[in-house]
């Protein structure tokens, strides 16, 4: 009885990890009533998330404190409970305790986001350098390579989805799913330069901690590391007129070998390589038919 017992646990255990791997996998994306970040895939992003739950530890006490004392003041001050109110104007102890308080606060909390800032300008030697230029409202892509490879990138329509086949909606989500995908390196750092062709648009992947406006007339610059392979969403994030909501940003990490490969087909084709490339990471495909398929 121990026996089966503990085989249908190890089954039901086997299955939430199952499943928890899946959701992982996918938790890339917005979710219904989420309240937290995206999960990281970066270790920018990942030092942003623990900054966050850092700070938190210094926002929930000072916001209850000053919660209760405006609620103390309020029941022990009103004037039915103290018709006399009080002639003090000064108390040192209560001026230390305000003035070394906030300054003890704000130090704590300035150290570790410079050391955030310091990373997040301190790129890695860039492996691949991306331009993104955004129009309205959709984004371009020019890959400095030796074979320049380029593409425009629009949101995905619901007609469209059959013939680019990306019809499962949990992988390839409503206002959020485009036609080419930005296609990068797992583990590589990658230096993308953000432009704009009219208004200003901003480029935003919340799983990598990247936000970065594009500004006409101007190159900014950014960069991120991906630590997992994946499919990654963002959105522009900058009001930049009537379809702002309709211009989505997806991230396609691969392994190496599949970046490669997808590479050189896409100099000749980019929807061939994209679509051999989805048939080689959603089927398990060996990666020679990514180049054999852009041929």
């Amino acid at each position: 009885m121990r026996k089966i017992f503990a085989t249908s646990m190890g089954t039901v255990f086997g299955v939430l990890a199952l499943l928890w791997t899946s959701i992982s996998a996918q938790a890339d994306q917005p979710r219904d009533w989420e309240y937290r970040f995206q999960e990281p895939a970066t270790g920018i992003m990942e030092q942003i998330k623990w900054f966050e739950e850092y700070t938190l530890w210094f926002i929930i006490p000072v916001t209850t404190l000053v919660l209760l004392l405006i609620l103390w003041v309020i029941l022990k001050y009103r004037a039915s409970a103290n018709p006399v109110p009080s002639k003090t104007s000064h108390n040192t102890m209560i001026e230390v305790i305000w003035t070394t308080g906030p300054v003890i606060a704000l130090v704590c909390i300035a150290i570790p986001s410079f050391q955030l800032l310091t990373a997040q300008y301190s790129p890695d030697d860039a492996a691949l350098t991306v331009k993104a230029t955004g129009y309205q409202w959709y984004w371009g892509y020019e890959y400095q390579v030796e074979n320049q490879v380029s593409f425009d990138s629009l949101m995905l329509q619901e007609g469209e989805r059959a013939d680019a086949g990306k019809e499962d909606i949990a992988k390839y989500p409503r206002l959020l799913a485009v036609d080419n995908e930005v296609v990068v390196p797992v583990g590589e750092t990658v230096r993308l330069l953000v432009t704009a062709a009219d208004v200003i648009h901003s480029w935003a992947i919340p799983a990598f901690g990247v936000k970065m406006d594009a500004v006409p007339g101007r190159l900014n610059e950014a960069w991120f590391k991906a630590d997992r392979e994946g499919l990654y969403y963002g959105q522009c994030s900058e009001l930049c007129g009537k379809d702002h909501a309709f211009m989505p940003i997806a991230v396609r990490v691969v392994s190496k070998a599949n970046y490669e490969t997808w590479l050189a087909a896409a100099a000749s084709d980019v929807n061939g390589a994209n679509k051999a490339l989805r048939a080689a990471v959603e089927g398990g495909q060996a990666t020679n038919k990514v180049a054999a398929a852009g041929n």
